[in-house]
């Protein structure tokens, strides 16, 4: 090599046995302490590795006199090694450090891979799965097997795992998505074989299965799972199995998504029957969306526009569905949306929080069902248009939302018949066969009988659920009687083309004609049905058509009901009744001709009492998973009945409805329920209601949730002097005494929450409080025993999650770390079984600080970094204090002050951070310096990001 010239590449490939090639040829390490040190400087990617560690690192136990020669003798004979290329290890003040160039290390070339996979993926999945699978080929077999026993290495080699799972994982999405299931079928099972109760691996298998032809096999590998996993571990699978489930069984054999925790959008689930005729449309509404920031799809009801919106969200990336049809308050448009991004946010702004998830996705947001909610609608995607400049909106809407940068795309009805050409296949007459065909199977239609159908879908003027509905008639007559019965009971249009309104008016004309074959009790079941927004599970519809004094089964008449199209039965799990959007709205007109919108509001109302009055029983039993899963599914409705509630000016009701749910209001966050709380609490009529103490309590806890302790303790105090039971006291008592232990005031917390334990009987959480003050006070011994008297006859999860927790607290603050770091799981645990993600929250907090005490740096740092990112983006700050208090203290310990110092004086500094941690002394409050700016939160979590980055590549 001459003067001047670089010296050649040199490669090294940990990835299975080591390997050392220099420029093209391989060369020999031998010696498993010089491979160790070649590993580790590979694996530090051109970052210094100081003498310490090595010299640690290879001998752990005792280092030998000679240890620090013996490492400069490997040095020296690895120099050797790599020939002209010795110049690329080089000796640095403090260490040694190895330059590889980008792809000169494979591990790192790996993650490039799968990097440049993610950003070519939406576009090309054929490329991104080329890339992938040169990022899988890398593993050439087990990853330095005979170095497993040098800590760092082995540290790596774990790392290296969780790499190939992620490359794997990555490869069969995309290979699916593509088509290409058959491709990566063996390679599912053996990922699957290789960690049964992985759930990822699982999901994955059973799409790679169903996409080729074998959704039994997929749904027996789902079930298995579910039953291994309750046996083997005790847990349930996340509500992504089920999802998956429900899509295979409804026949979604293609490469539909599976739900992923990485981008949080909802899973379009293939509709069992086929989109007909709309192929031009969908691929026109695909490129309208590249070129235009906001389009609109316009029609009349029963069009088709939420059947084409879905196919054009299936056929995108990562496009996230927000389902207006079940919201009719305009306030909880943002809680809707939030709840489509799987977005939790439990303070501050949550539209806000959408947009700043929303900014980094690149698929459309697609709204459905505008109409109702026009001028909130307009607004939300206003101020998403301006927070999301890369990000298209796709609305469906029976009017344009009256946006400047929207683009109206009308869809008009099928195509219709002509005198000549091939009825079976225009569109509208496809269709009409294809629901027929299911409706009656049998022989293909003669002549004659295609000449009918096509004039029946001339008189319904090829609306699609207009000719959906009359062909399902079918099933009660001949075409023949049908042809008859449409041309004598519709208001069908004359001569000339009809206008848009016209075609609505036949629509509705087509869906009264089927309202009145059915039968008056029917017709009345079906009107009442209507006021549910999201639908009804079948123990509900059968009470409700009992209440109703319907004649003979309540099931036969919900059958009859579904045979004729005007309710939809979802079987999948629990049966529930459906309406389609256009059909409630019908049934709501004439629930208001009969008279009876009075009457089925306040049976909505009292179901949703009843509803909640369950769930709050059920709550503090060992079935709270059943009640908890019953108040998300339900929200919808319950949200419906919520805004009757308070435009009826019902306080008997909304009191009932706000203190039965106190539970969802303390340990999930639901913030919607918690706004409606406090709601009610600024209401002047609470003044005189006898339920006004419980009412506030309520409030006040929701108050302490949002990190506003004057306004929950005044909201607390207001309800101790309006209570008129013990019973609404302990609704006061119980936020008064968190918020006491949010300001660190122990002995007010063990008043108040001794006091709120001798109210009730049942086990609840008040003595567990007083016990957390008492650890905190420095009390161990009472703090076990006030615990142990809380946990006495408690059979909930969230009430055994919580004892778990506190004894993770008591252990903590008394040092022993392995036993708080067991409770601490296990409350996690249970926690995540009842859905109190409010206590998944702070236990996770608490097990870090552990992990973090007892030397595993990177695992809390990991930790950290997630759990930091959760709270943030749901707007917890409350928690994030605490959160960010307890990462100082450990960058503090690693000697990075500067970030430490900034973070911690921010906390001490913030209004709404709780009580400095408990767990260890605190260190002194920080002043900020006279003069110097307050840092902005974005600031903070911005210094605590790069802390745990930088941290966590330290070598």
């Amino acid at each position: 090599m001459g003067a001047g010239d670089a010296p050649p590449p040199v490669r090294v490939d940990v990835l299975g046995p080591l390997r050392l090639v220099v420029g093209t040829t391989a060369v020999d390490v031998p010696g498993p302490k010089r491979r160790a040190v070649l590993a580790l400087l590979a694996l530090a990617e051109g970052r210094t590795v100081t003498i310490d560690h090595l010299v640690d690192a290879l001998w752990p136990a005792e280092v030998p006199e000679s240890g620090r020669q013996a490492l400069h003798t490997h040095i020296s004979r690895l120099r050797a090694h790599l020939g002209n290329a010795a110049a690329r290890l080089q000796t640095r003040q403090d260490g040694y450090q190895l330059d590889l160039l980008a792809d000169g290390l494979d591990v790192a070339h790996a993650r490039s891979l799968v990097e440049r996979a993610r950003a070519v993926a939406c576009d090309d999945a054929a490329g991104a799965c080329a890339l992938l699978r040169e990022a899988h080929a890398l593993w050439r077999g087990p990853v330095l097997s005979d170095l497993t026993d040098i800590a760092p290495i082995a540290t790596a080699v774990e790392g290296c795992a969780q790499l190939y799972r992620e490359v794997t994982d990555a490869l069969l999405a995309c290979a699916i998505d593509a088509g290409q299931g058959h491709g990566v079928l063996a390679l599912a099972t053996t990922a699957h074989a290789d960690d049964p109760l992985r759930e990822p691996a699982v999901l994955l298998l059973m799409r790679a299965l169903a996409t080729t032809g074998q959704a039994p096999e997929a749904l027996r590998t789902g079930r298995e799972y579910r039953h291994r996993l309750a046996e083997e571990a005790g847990l349930d699978p996340s509500p992504a199995l089920g999802e998956l489930e429900r899509v295979i069984a409804a026949g979604a054999a293609g490469p539909a998504r599976t739900p992923s925790r990485r981008s949080g959008a909802p899973v379009p689930a293939r509709p069992a029957s086929r989109l007909i005729g709309r192929e031009v449309e969908v691929s026109d509404l695909h490129r309208l969306l590249t070129a235009e920031r906001l389009v609109t799809l316009v029609g009349p009801g029963g069009v088709g526009k939420t059947r084409v919106a879905d196919e054009v969200a299936r056929r995108c990336e990562a496009a996230t569905i927000l389902l207006l049809a079940p919201v009719t308050d305009p306030a909880a448009i943002p809680h809707a949306l939030a709840a489509a991004l799987n977005l939790t946010v439990v303070q501050g702004d949550v539209l806000a929080a959408c947009v700043a998830v929303l900014s980094d996705r690149r698929g459309p947001l697609v709204i459905d069902n505008c109409e109702h909610l026009l001028d909130a609608v307009r607004d939300t995607v206003e101020v998403v248009l301006a927070g999301c400049p890369d990000l298209s909106v796709l609305t469906t809407s029976r009017e344009r939302l009256g946006l400047p940068a929207e683009y109206a795309f009308r869809l008009a009805p099928l195509p219709l018949p002509g005198p000549d050409g091939d009825l079976p296949q225009v569109p509208s007459v496809a269709v009409f066969l294809d629901r027929a065909g299911r409706v009656r199977p049998g022989p293909p239609p003669t002549p004659a009988e295609l000449r009918t159908v096509a004039d029946i879908v001339r008189r319904l003027d090829g609306m699609p659920l207009a000719i959906e509905l009359a062909a399902g008639r079918l099933s009660t007559f001949s075409l023949a009687d049908l042809h008859h019965r449409l041309d004598r009971s519709l208001d069908l249009l004359g001569g000339g083309r009809p206008s848009a309104d016209a075609r609505h008016r036949t629509l509705r004309a087509t869906i009264e004609w089927s309202y009145q074959l059915l039968s008056e009790d029917e017709r009345r079941l079906f009107r009442h049905l209507a006021v549910f927004v999201d639908g009804v599970d079948v123990d509900a519809a059968e009470r409700l058509a009992a209440d109703l004094g319907v004649d003979g089964d309540p099931g036969s008449a919900l059958a009859r009901l579904v045979d004729t199209s005007m309710i939809e039965a979802d079987v999948t799990g629990r049966t529930r009744y459906r309406m389609l959007e256009t059909l409630r709205a019908f049934g709501l007109d004439r629930l208001a001709a009969a008279g009876e919108d009075e009457t089925a509001t306040a049976s909505l109302i009292r179901w949703a009492v009843e509803l909640t009055a369950w769930i709050a029983a059920t709550m503090t039993t060992e079935r709270e998973p059943e009640a908890d899963a019953a108040l998300r599914h339900e929200l919808p409705n319950l949200r419906a009945a919520w805004r009757l509630v308070r435009d009826r000016g019902s306080l008997d009701d909304a009191a009932a409805l706000v203190t039965a749910l106190f539970d969802a209001v303390t340990y999930r966050d639901l913030v919607e329920i918690r706004g409606w709380a406090e709601e009610l609490a600024e209401d002047p009529a609470l003044t005189t209601h006898p339920r006004a103490g419980a009412v506030l309590g309520t409030a006040a806890e929701a108050a302490y949730h949002r990190g506003d302790y004057p306004r929950a303790e005044r909201l607390a105090c207001a309800g101790l002097e309006r209570a008129t039971e013990n019973s609404d006291t302990w609704y006061c008592l119980l936020p008064l005494s968190v918020a006491a232990l949010a300001r660190g005031s122990y002995d007010e917390v063990i008043e108040h929450s001794l006091a709120s334990a001798a109210i009730t009987t049942a086990p609840r959480e008040s003595l567990g409080i007083a016990a957390l003050a008492a650890a905190y006070a420095g009390d161990p011994d009472r703090a076990r025993t006030l615990n142990d008297q809380g946990l006495d006859g408690a059979v909930s999860p969230t009430m055994l999650a919580w004892g778990a927790y506190v004894v993770g607290e008591i252990e903590s603050s008394s040092g022993r770390r392995e036993s708080a770091e067991q409770h601490y799981l296990r409350a996690i645990d249970l926690a995540r079984t009842s859905g109190a993600t409010f206590l998944v929250g702070v236990a996770t907090v608490g097990l870090l600080t552990v992990r973090a005490d007892a030397g595993r740096v990177d695992d809390a740092l990991r930790g950290y970094r997630d759990v930091i990112g959760y709270f943030a983006r749901t707007s917890n700050w409350t928690h994030l204090w605490t959160t960010l208090r307890n990462l100082a203290d450990l960058l503090r310990r690693l000697g990075d002050d500067g970030p430490a110092t900034l973070i911690a004086t921010a906390a001490d500094n913030a209004p709404d951070a709780p009580a400095v941690g408990h767990s260890r002394a605190p260190e002194p409050p920080a002043a900020l310096a006279p003069g110097a700016p307050r840092p902005s939160r974005a600031d903070v979590l911005e210094v605590a990001r790069r802390a745990i980055e930088r941290n966590l590549k330290r070598p």
